[in-house]
């Protein structure tokens, strides 16, 4: 098979086991590694590769927003989701583009994952072929949010970016981020318009929960 595959996964246990599988199984595979998203998006600038093996939750990360920028920069790359997120995050990155998705809790199946999107075009296991083909985009639903990630989703809304947030709740600029990510996912949102908007329309009600309580989540 010759084929060329980046893993991208900051974990070198994840990286090295996965290519020895691979290699075990095919011959003639080149298989490149990043252990940052920056190092991928280097990597993909310059190489065509087959299919890039992607860990979502890698150093440098922007989430959804990384399947537009690497189908854009690589259009004939395939891309599979390598993540111990579960089956309802998957059926999001499965929207933005990727082409499969497997956790890592079944990296086992890394080689039946390769081999049918190299010979179909994706992958999907059962779990998310379910969700993609019977369940209903989920409404959205500010009670999804912990205490502390309304708070954030307040802050956002009304102009602060993460420098404030930080200063004002006394978190670490990298836990903010994480609220804000998280937020974006739960609600399945892309931009702070959209967390304006939710916010106007769900303004009392959000106020009176984080009035409510301090506590942090």
């Amino acid at each position: 098979m010759q084929k060329k595959i980046l893993i991208a996964d900051d974990h070198y246990v994840v990286r090295m086991g996965t290519s020895l599988l691979l290699h075990s199984t095919y011959e003639g595979l080149e298989i490149d590694f990043a252990e940052h998203y920056e190092n991928v998006k280097t990597k993909v600038s310059v190489t065509l590769y087959d299919l890039i093996i992607l860990d979502i939750d890698m150093p440098g990360s922007l989430y959804l927003s990384m399947i537009k920028e690497l189908k854009e920069l690589s259009p004939d790359s395939k891309i599979l989701i390598f993540s111990a997120y579960d089956e309802k995050t998957a059926v999001q990155y499965i929207h933005e583009g990727a082409d499969g998705y497997l956790n890592k809790q079944q990296s086992e199946k890394v080689v039946d994952a390769v081999t049918l999107i190299f010979r179909e075009g994706n992958y999907y296991p059962q779990e998310v072929l379910y969700l993609l083909v019977n369940k209903q985009k989920e409404p959205v639903s500010i009670y999804n949010l912990s205490k502390r990630e309304l708070q954030v989703f307040q802050l956002l809304a009304e102009g602060n970016g993460n420098l404030e947030i930080s200063n004002i709740l006394n978190l670490k600029m990298s836990t903010v981020s994480t609220f804000k990510r998280r937020i974006f996912e739960k609600l399945h949102i892309k931009t702070i318009v959209d967390i304006i908007k939710l916010y106007e329309k769900h303004r009392t009600t959000i106020e009176k929960i984080i009035q409510s309580s301090h506590d942090v989540a």
